[in-house]
């Protein structure tokens, strides 16, 4: 995908990485939609879904959806996603996340996008995203119809 928004910059994605519960999800089920989104974006590009699966549901949730689920240990779980989206390009690469650990992998990607779902959001997220959606349909809806995202985003 490659968008141009002026005042800000053009951009080629390549890659989603999503924190699964909290954006995804809520108590470990995959909220209403998500599925249909995901699948409908990972025709465009790759998703990942980065977790400590905090719920032991993820594998089971995102059955039959078109991603990559990468599972982590519950230490230093903000460097782990940071080191994935640094594996990634960071440059390639909008993240979607809503708690602390999700911080560096907002500030850090192309378009950080900080979900406001059940679990609320990490306040310092709300300054190091370069957006905030309150839920995730709407956050899907910026990559899926890219004038939305060009909308919020050009100078």
């Amino acid at each position: 995908m490659i968008i141009d928004i002026p005042g800000f910059k053009k951009v080629t994605i390549t890659n989603l990485i999503c924190d699964f519960n909290g954006t995804l999800a809520n108590k470990g089920e995959l909220i209403n939609g998500v599925a249909k989104l995901m699948n409908e974006l990972a025709v465009k590009i790759k998703i990942y879904v980065i977790t400590a699966d905090t719920f032991g549901t993820v594998e089971q949730q995102l059955k039959g959806i078109n991603c990559e689920i990468l599972k982590i240990s519950n230490e230093n779980q903000a460097k782990q996603k940071l080191d994935l989206l640094n594996k990634l390009n960071p440059e390639n690469t909008v993240c979607f996340g809503n708690g602390k650990n999700d911080e560096l992998m907002l500030k850090n990607s192309v378009i950080g996008i900080g979900i406001m779902e059940n679990e609320g959001i990490f306040s310092k997220n709300i300054l190091n995203a370069h957006i905030i959606c309150k839920n995730i349909q709407n956050a899907f809806e910026l990559l899926l119809i890219p004038k939305k995202l060009v909308a919020t985003l050009r100078n």
